[in-house]
């Protein structure tokens, strides 16, 4: 936002994402056409210039360096196609000239940032997100009301980007726009100067230092033989002022002093999202997609047309989403766009005039209408490139191949995009690779979970129960490179890495549930190793457990990886021993586990349904009869909770192995008037968990239930309800239908009006009864 002219050094301040500011700034590099160029930017990534300017480079894309021992801290500077500092970097590569970053390296900025945070206490700093991602806070005040919205208010402006917008980027003049910036940024330096030293003085002093290690790199390349007029220093308005006095530059005691931690140096492809104040981005703008219009615009000579192509782009997406909007309408809304801007004094339409045009024209005066377009025109979906190795870390290089290697590179975008994998052998292609494409897939998505890359997220498949279908949601992000690079520490190749947090949470395991989730988890990331240590970590765990909720989650677990085994081309043969032992386990614990509260129940419910499964689906494995008799003696106990001898009986009724008149006996038994109220309907709503329409074809079941309820006295009858509720509430319309007609026929009444009475709604002083029950002291129930 400034340019000086000072010992012959020419310093040319802006704004980072700015497309008049790159404009002007290759303007004046094709001027004076310098021998050295100057950017903001970590020095000791000077060597990524190259590849900044790649030809297959695409902005966004951005410089990441991360620190090499843990706990690792990052620190981004992102540049757009309309960066100045980007345009600068271009035209240096074209035009033979060097150009250097010569902002702190970034050892010394990650050093820094650690040492404020101590000075804070260890707490978090509260700083503007730009100046934690090596960009300077020129537009955080932390007043009420800040400088730039006085500004902004003062001028009749929406918001101080408005102003800055209709005042410097539409500035088609060189040098009305340097002149302009230069007294502007001379007087907010002043005056938020003054505010830092009073109210944030560590944040003063870290750009203190910056200044001053910059003054220090322009020296240096003036002591190399670079004439002083034949530097352009690029960087932002906020410090240009500051170095026009190169006489205090850092010292080499001083530079020694500074804190540093060991870093690497990476470039990732970055979003526009990332790169919009949207997603908190202090430096950033509200609209990068907008202002790569301006960009592209401009550098071909028509800068006018932007209206036009702006309310065309929004009313394109509106149309898309189904509404129509006609030309005319266009047409007015670029009218009236630039109606809005000579009300206000400008040359042209401003974002803030296009949006108020688009919504009254294209939205009709509805926001809502044209919001989702307006995002995507404003903001836009756009994700960078880099070409393939360039100044990656080995584990970048890695995803990279695989993606490339399974076809998966076009869904490297911020949009997200469904994936049906079927794991089955594909026996239509030639090759192996492609016969188990979706497997490798399926492999690689896994170990990314694993390694907490969010690039890949798991969702339920639409075939249920089917082990060979899983349906992934794929959706690219800057945090998503961040997460890689990260994994950089835990091993050079994706594998590896997984490979090593797995015997990391072996060594942390502590439950057998625990154990067998990471067996499953090796299984999905086919580490036939890591799934042999956690199969003994299991069976260690297991030894000593009598657990039989965990116990059953732990088979479970098993059974799905014998089940799936084929599929996932795994040996599974050293895990039917140990399902073997886990199932006799639980059946063997399954009575002593059954004394247990009404809470605890459910789990045991899930349990029991878990151990039945096996015992049906893995019956070569599971020892049935040994279940089966397990269960006979639950369901005859009464001494256990009721509803799991009464989800024992049912399971038994389910499977034929208990004779029709035991489950006579037994129901006459559990449901005579003798009976509490809580053993009786509490071991009821157990039955009436499995096996419905077996249990609906049982027309004594519900004489005796009938005669129960109606024997019960009325406080004994309010705690059977809290039971009886809870069974009933879990039935489907149909059943309750059902449930009503056999009741109307027991009581000797039409079964179509008895139906009709019972599962209609309740009555008024009925919901009021049922209310009445939330005040009932229910004892120890």
């Amino acid at each position: 936002m400034s340019r000086a002219a000072v010992a012959g050094v020419h310093v040319f301040g802006v704004r980072h994402l700015s497309p008049g500011g790159a404009r002007h700034v290759l303007e004046y590099l094709n001027e004076l056409q310098p021998t050295a160029v100057l950017i903001e930017g970590p020095s000791d990534a000077s060597g990524e210039i190259r590849h900044l300017t790649h030809a297959v480079t695409k902005p966004p894309v951005a410089i990441l360096a991360f620190t090499e021992d843990l706990p690792v801290r990052t620190v981004l500077w992102p540049f757009a196609v309309y960066s100045p500092e980007y345009q600068g970097m271009k035209w240096a590569q074209e035009h033979g000239a060097q150009a250097e970053f010569i902002d702190l390296p970034s050892s010394v900025t990650l050093g820094l940032q650690d040492a404020l945070r101590q000075d804070a206490g260890g707490r978090p700093e509260q700083k503007p997100v730009a100046e934690e991602q090596g960009e300077p806070a020129e537009e955080e005040v932390s007043e009420p009301e800040s400088v730039y919205s006085r500004i902004a208010r003062l001028a009749g402006e929406h918001d101080y980007d408005m102003y800055w917008e209709r005042n410097y980027e539409h500035n088609a003049s060189g040098g009305a726009y340097r002149a302009a910036i230069l007294a502007f940024s001379a007087q907010m330096r002043e005056l938020s100067e003054s505010t830092e030293r009073a109210e944030q003085p560590r944040e003063y002093a870290y750009n203190a230092l910056r200044e001053s290690y910059m003054r220090r790199r322009i020296k240096l390349k003036i002591e190399e033989g670079h004439l002083p007029e034949k530097i352009v220093v690029i960087c932002g308005a906020y410090h240009a002022a500051a170095l026009a006095d190169l006489s205090e530059g850092m010292s080499d005691t001083e530079l020694a002093s500074l804190p540093s931690r060991s870093t690497k140096l990476t470039l990732m492809p970055y979003s526009y999202y990332k790169l919009s104040t949207m997603s908190g981005y202090g430096a950033g703008n509200a609209a990068p997609h907008y202002f790569q219009m301006m960009w592209e615009l401009m550098a071909s000579g028509r800068a006018e047309e932007l209206p036009h192509l702006y309310l065309s782009s929004v009313a394109r997406m509106v149309r898309r989403a189904g509404t129509h909007r006609s030309t005319a309408e266009v047409i007015e809304a670029v009218r009236l766009a630039e109606s809005l801007a000579a009300l206000h004094g400008g040359s042209a339409p401003t974002l803030r005039d296009l949006r108020d045009a688009a919504q009254t024209l294209l939205g009709h005066g509805d926001l809502a209408v044209i919001a989702d377009s307006l995002a995507r025109v404003d903001v836009g979906t756009n994700i960078g490139r880099l070409a393939d190795g360039v100044s990656q870390t080995p584990i970048q290089d890695d995803l990279n191949r695989l993606l490339k290697r399974y076809k998966l590179e076009k869904y490297r975008s911020t949009v997200a995009s469904d994936l049906t994998l079927d794991l089955r052998e594909n026996r239509r292609v030639s090759s192996s690779e492609a016969a188990y494409l979706d497997l490798h897939r399926s492999v690689l998505f896994h170990r990314l979970e694993l390694l907490g890359i969010h690039f890949a997220r798991n969702v339920p498949s639409g075939q249920s129960g089917a082990t060979w279908a899983e349906h992934w949601i794929l959706q690219w992000a800057p945090e998503v490179e961040i997460e890689i690079v990260e994994s950089t520490l835990l091993g050079e190749t994706i594998e590896v890495a997984a490979a090593y947090v797995l015997r990391e949470k072996l060594l942390e395991c502590s439950s057998i549930a625990e154990a067998s989730a990471l067996i499953v988890t090796a299984c999905e990331c086919a580490m036939t190793t890591q799934m042999e240590e956690s199969s003994r970590v299991l069976q260690r765990l297991a030894v000593d457990s009598r657990d039989v909720v965990s116990i059953a989650t732990a088979a479970r677990e098993l059974a799905k990886i014998i089940g799936y085994g084929d599929i996932r081309k795994v040996d599974t043969a050293p895990f039917v021993p140990l399902l073997e032992e886990l199932f006799r386990r639980g059946c063997l614990f399954l009575l002593d586990a059954s004394g247990c509260n009404d809470e605890a129940a459910a789990l045991m419910i899930s349990a029991m349904n878990d151990l039945n499964n096996i015992s049906q689906e893995h019956s070569e494995i599971a020892d049935t009869a040994l279940w089966l008799q397990e269960l006979l003696q639950l369901a005859q106990r009464d001494d256990r909770n009721p509803r799991l001898s009464g989800f024992a009986c049912a399971i038994l009724m389910e499977r034929g192995a208990i004779p029709a008149g035991e489950v006579a006996a037994e129901v006459s038994r559990r449901l005579s008037p003798g009976i509490p109220a809580d053993l009786g309907a509490g071991w009821f709503e157990g039955l009436s968990m499995r096996n419905r329409y077996g249990l609906l074809s049982r027309m004594s079941l519900w004489e005796q239930l009938n005669d129960y309820i109606n024997a019960l006295e009325d406080e004994e009858f309010k705690r059977a309800l809290v039971f009886l509720r809870r069974a009933f509430s879990t039935f489907s319309p149909r059943e309750k239908t059902m449930i009503a007609e056999l009741l109307g026929e027991l009581w000797g009444v039409n079964t179509e009006q008895a139906a009709e009475i019972l599962t209609g709604e309740l009555k008024e002083e009925e919901a009021k009864m049922l209310d009445d029950l939330n005040d009932f002291d229910f004892g120890d129930l």
